[in-house]
């Protein structure tokens, strides 16, 4: 008896292929086991806000606890605003120590964005109520240089790290809060929807307006509408 005749299987589809490469990583404990395994102390540390024209840099530095698990930790900016608050409160209860830290928009003006970022880590650390012996860091650059701690640099940390990844939902949630708040002395901006960076409602309020005391007035998108509004008068 001859064999049944096999189907062959059809190649995949540009949506099975697309929902492939767009699977979100979820962080795990690999970086940080090492550490704990030894007795240190581990905080994760991100950032939010680099890329904003108006508000400050905000940093987190987040220590978990070895033996539980906050789970669904994802990069903040995969999640929807609801699941990241969901998180952030989950991440507070937990938490060993959460410190978070700021520079303004006129540190960023004053200093450049590099010093200013620094500055913000180091406050973010400086707030924890204990003092990690290992920081991992979301990034190739390790700002937190000469700081005194261990720090390890993770490319894509927030999309490995717990540790790291729960610091960038506190980061983002707090900045978030921040800029609603600021958003009722500017109204006119929007700065509620959206948080300093650079959408359609928020440039075409800075054509009408010009910049206001939040914006960053040392980059080349402020910088220019304050010489055309100068230049209007």
């Amino acid at each position: 008896m001859s064999a049944p005749a096999t189907t062959p299987s059809s190649p995949p589809t540009t949506a099975s292929r697309r929902r492939r490469t767009r699977r979100v990583p979820v962080p795990g404990v690999a970086a940080e086991r090492p550490h704990w395994d030894a007795g240190a102390v581990v905080a994760g540390v991100d950032e939010v806000g680099c890329g904003a024209w108006a508000g400050p840099v905000t940093y987190a530095a987040v220590v978990l606890p070895r033996d539980r698990r906050v789970y669904k930790l994802r990069d903040s900016k995969v999640l929807a605003p609801s699941d990241r608050e969901h998180l952030a409160a989950r991440v507070r209860r937990v938490a060993l120590g959460i410190g978070v830290g700021h520079a303004g928009n006129d540190e960023v003006d004053r200093l450049g964005l590099s010093e200013a970022r620094r500055r913000a880590a180091r406050r973010a650390v400086d707030a924890l109520p204990l003092r990690p012996d290992v920081v991992l860091l979301d990034g190739n650059w390790d700002f937190l240089a000469g700081y005194g701690t261990h720090n390890e640099r993770l490319v894509r940390g927030d999309g490995r790290s717990v540790s790291i990844a729960a610091a960038s939902i506190v980061a983002k949630v707090t900045r978030d809060a921040m800029m609603a708040e600021f958003a009722a002395g500017y109204p006119a901006y929007a700065f509620a929807a959206n948080k300093g960076y650079p959408s359609p409602d928020h440039v075409a309020a800075l054509d009408v307006h010009g910049p206001c005391a939040l914006h960053r007035h040392s980059w080349a998108p402020i910088a220019g509408r304050n010489q055309l509004r100068l230049f209007d008068a």
